[in-house]
C-alpha cells in the first residue's frame, strides 16, 4: 500500500513540474517552433507562387542594378523600361549559341574554377548576348569611349570602362598582382584592352569592344587558332596554356573570367563578368 502511495506522489510531482515549465496565456510566454513543424492551423501561409527567377537573371539584377531591374514573364526588364527575352526557346549547337545567344545562353555553362584542362566546348563566358552588352557598355565605339578611364597597369596606362565598376575591379587586380614575386611580372608587359572589332572568323563582337576586357602579354600567351592552324570551331584541338594559376585566380577574385578555362583557349584574355561568377556560386 505504501509503495503505491509513493508512486502516485511521484507521478503527481512530475505532472506539476511539467505544468510549471509549460508557457500559458497568463505568463505571455512563447515557444519557438520551426514553421515546418507547426500544426497546420498555426503554421504561417507560404506564398502559393514559388520564385521561378533563373539564377542567371538573379545574378544580372544583383551585379548590374543600374541597368537590370527585374525578371518578368521570361524577360529581363531594363532600366529604360524595355524588356529583353531571357530564353528564346530555341535548341542550339554550341556555335549557334555563340553567334545568336539569348541571355539564358550566357549562363548555359557554370564557371568552374577547378577546371584547368577543359573538355570540348567547355568555355563559360565566351557566349554573350550582344544586345544586353551594348545596352550596358555602348552601342558603338564612340559610346563605349565616353565611359573609358585610365587604369594604371604596371608600366602602362590602359583604357577601361568605368561602367559596373569594371575599372575599379581592374585596379584591384593590378594591386594584388603587384604583390606576386618578381618572376610573375613578365606576364603583364604589353597588355591591351579596348578595341572595337569582331572576333576573327565570325560576325560577333569581341568582348574587347565593350572596354571591359584585358589581354595580358602575348609573348607568354596562347590562342587556339595560333596553336591549331587550319582548325575551325567544330574541330578537335590541342590545348595549350603558359599563364600561371596564381594570375588567373587573382583575376577571378575580382570578377573576371579567364580564357585559360576555355576549350577554345585564349589564355591572355580576362573579361569582367561578375554575373557569371555569381550565377556559378562564386
Amino acid at each position: 500500500m505504501m509503495k503505491r502511495l509513493t508512486l502516485n506522489c511521484i507521478v503527481a510531482l512530475l505532472c506539476l513540474n511539467a505544468q510549471a515549465c509549460t508557457p500559458t496565456s497568463q505568463d505571455n510566454a512563447t515557444t519557438a517552433v520551426a514553421p515546418d513543424c507547426m500544426p497546420a492551423e498555426t503554421a504561417p501561409k507560404k506564398d502559393m507562387e514559388q520564385d521561378t527567377t533563373p539564377l542567371g537573371a538573379k545574378a544580372l539584377i544583383a551585379c548590374y542594378p543600374q541597368f537590370i531591374k527585374a525578371y518578368k514573364n521570361n524577360t529581363i526588364v531594363l532600366a529604360d523600361g524595355r524588356a529583353l527575352p531571357y530564353d528564346d526557346g530555341k535548341a542550339k549547337t554550341h556555335e549557334e549559341q555563340m553567334d545568336n545567344a539569348d541571355i539564358e545562353d550566357m549562363f548555359a555553362q557554370a564557371y568552374d574554377t577547378t577546371i584547368w584542362q577543359p573538355t570540348k566546348n567547355y568555355e563559360p563566358g565566351r557566349i554573350r548576348n550582344e544586345e544586353l552588352m551594348k545596352y550596358m557598355y555602348g552601342k558603338n565605339a564612340n559610346d563605349v569611349k565616353k565611359h573609358l578611364v585610365g587604369v594604371k597597369w604596371f608600366k602602362q596606362q590602359l583604357p577601361f570602362t568605368c561602367i559596373n565598376g569594371a575599372a575599379d575591379s581592374l585596379r584591384a587586380v593590378a594591386k594584388d598582382l603587384e604583390k606576386l614575386p618578381a618572376q610573375f611580372h613578365k606576364y603583364f608587359d604589353q597588355s591591351s584592352s579596348f578595341y572595337w572589332r569582331t572576333v576573327r572568323g565570325s560576325q560577333r563582337l569581341s568582348a574587347h569592344s565593350y572596354g571591359m576586357t584585358i589581354d595580358i602579354c602575348t609573348k607568354y600567351s596562347d590562342f587556339w587558332r595560333w596553336k591549331n592552324p587550319g582548325k575551325n570551331e567544330s574541330d578537335d584541338i590541342v590545348y595549350v596554356n603558359r599563364i600561371p594559376k596564381e594570375i588567373v585566380k587573382i583575376f577571378e577574385k575580382h570578377g573576371f573570367v579567364s580564357g585559360v578555362r576555355w576549350y577554345h583557349f585564349d589564355t591572355m584574355h580576362f573579361e569582367f563578368r561578375p554575373d557569371l561568377l555569381k550565377a556559378s556560386g562564386m
